[in-house]
């Protein structure tokens, strides 16, 4: 605290406390107002990739193309170097930092061995992996490379070591503007990033006028109570892999689930070219969600033209008004018709029925293994996690249920369809906050919350591989991505390295694309 108020950030109000449940956090020493600004941190006291360059590592950084397209691992490095120098200015608040955490990183064989069934465990492995390979590679850099000569992790960096930076970027790390306002860069934000989740709205945002990070009170805080702050829409995946905590009552859970129109199916063409048309792609990775209902907008258009005969595909390529009903595919007040909307809801009930047929274990059993007083924290994480994942699926399976037999009805009782409007017709129907997106406008918000990171960074090995130089896996904004492109990439790396690592094979495509072909 000495140091931060020393350096220009604020440090009345509050301070670090130790509590039973999330362990270090900020406790208010005063009552604090909601939406009151209480906490500011000045761009000097901030470690980003700017300081990254400036720094001992800057030579390095100036010649592997690896550290320029991935801030989040010139982060880390920035991180380690700073913490082997006695003199850093940042030392004070690296000291401040776990000497481990509770990330799948740090789970013991049988502590994973928990999330074996989970729809978690290929980014867990993934994670793992990715880390293991990074820290391979760099530590071939770090030995060999002449601009590495002069770091202060050439006669010390082992994989716990690589393993401790990455966990403190990932679990840290934030995005905010460049001082020219004019880009984006990674920074790690002292004081501000002992602050613990809870739910509610974003109020931290970076002032340029003034060239620092400010946090506006979430709620009201009295005296001795624990100040929160909101993370962003994560589902308790992204919080136990990324930040190594689960979350409960998390109202933004979900539970990914692969889905693709296959490339062999008689109809292919069609229903790909109808959701291209919709801006969707014909295979995603799509959620199911913890809400009601389960499916959003985008989730509910794929699953209509997935499960579309050639009939009334036809009617949304080439029918009248074709281009403008492409606007309500994902609009729940206008079903294509009644025996599609059938489909779609059988199909959704069968598809979670049978990821929850996966598990080796009941809910009921996870339940009762929660009671246990004896659990580690690893393990109570690894079990909660999972039986999450299952109560969204469970109730998956009762939604459709009960749209299915909804819309059976409907069709029995020969109920006409309901016509759109032509004031409605370019909105689609949400049901989260930002409730009526434009399809073509909205993002599949189904994928990991960091998939335009993951833009960036395979452009930016793209241009790595163009120009001839090794390269090392992309990621997200996390540094233990799961990308399946990134994973190929650093084994072209590895293979220009000569490491021994094999290519793993590329995940399939559902077997639900059957089922509804079975159904067209």
């Amino acid at each position: 605290m000495a140091w931060a108020a020393e350096n220009g950030a604020s440090t009345e109000g509050f301070e670090i406390a130790n509590f039973p449940e999330e362990g270090f956090g900020l406790k208010a020493t005063r009552d604090i107002k909601a939406e009151e600004l209480f906490l500011w941190i000045p761009r000097n006291m901030l470690m980003t990739v700017e300081s990254a360059k400036n720094s001992v590592l800057g030579l390095l950084y100036s010649q592997d193309r690896i550290l320029q397209a991935m801030g989040n691992i010139a982060l880390a490095f920035h991180l380690l170097c700073e913490r082997a120098d006695p003199n850093s200015f940042w030392l004070p608040y690296i000291k401040t930092l776990p000497s481990e955490y509770d990330t799948p990183l740090y789970f013991e064989e049988e502590e994973v061995h928990y999330l074996q069934s989970a729809q978690a465990i290929n980014d867990v492995y993934s994670q793992y992996k990715n880390t293991a390979r990074q820290y391979a590679y760099f530590y071939k850099v770090i030995q060999t490379h002449p601009n590495a000569s002069k770091l202060p992790l050439k006669d010390a960096f082992t994989f716990d070591d690589y393993r401790w930076a990455v966990s403190s970027v990932m679990t840290r790390q934030n995005q905010i503007p460049t001082e020219d306002g004019n880009r984006v860069t990674l920074a790690l934000i002292p004081l501000w990033d002992m602050c613990n989740h809870t739910n509610g709205l974003i109020t931290t945002g970076y002032n340029l006028e003034d060239d620092r990070c400010e946090c506006v009170a979430l709620q009201d805080y009295k005296a001795d109570e624990q100040i929160y702050i909101f993370y962003g829409t994560r589902s308790n995946a992204e919080f136990v892999i990324h930040n190594g905590f689960f979350f409960d009552n998390n109202s933004h859970d979900r539970v990914k689930i692969k889905l693709g129109v296959s490339k062999s199916e008689r109809l292919y063409a069609m229903k790909a070219e109808v959701l291209a048309r919709a801006g969707i792609p014909s295979s995603s990775i799509f959620a199911l969600h913890c809400s009601e209902p389960p499916i959003s907008a985008q989730l509910l258009a794929f699953l209509r033209v997935f499960c579309m005969s050639e009939d009334e595909l036809k009617e949304y390529l080439v029918g009248e008004h074709a281009i403008d009903k492409i606007f309500t595919l994902g609009n729940a007040e206008f079903p294509v018709s009644w025996d599609n909307e059938i489909k779609l809801w059988t199909f959704l009930e069968t598809r979670a029925a049978l990821l929850l047929k996966t598990y080796k274990t009941t809910s009921e059993a996870d339940r009762s293994l929660l009671e246990k007083p004896d659990l580690s924290f690893h393990f109570k994480i690894a079990i909660k996690l999972r039986l999450a994942e299952k109560e969204i699926l469970e109730k998956a399976v009762a939604s459709g249920q009960a749209k299915r037999e909804y819309f059976q009805k409907k069709l029995e009782e020969g109920a006409p369809l309901p016509k759109y409007e032509e004031s409605n017709i370019s909105m689609l129907e949400n049901s989260v906050s930002d409730s009526k997106l434009p399809i073509i406008l909205g993002k599949l918000e189904e994928a990991d919350e960091t998939g335009e990171q993951e833009l960036k960074m395979t452009e930016a090995l793209s241009e790595v591989n163009a120009g001839g130089d090794v390269l090392v896996n992309g990621d997200s904004k996390q540094l233990s991505g799961t990308n399946t492109e990134n994973e190929e990439t650093l084994h072209r790396e590895e293979n220009a390295m000569k490491t021994d690592d094999a290519k793993e094979n590329v995940e399939e495509i559902t077997e639900c694309n059957k089922v509804a072909e079975g159904q067209s």
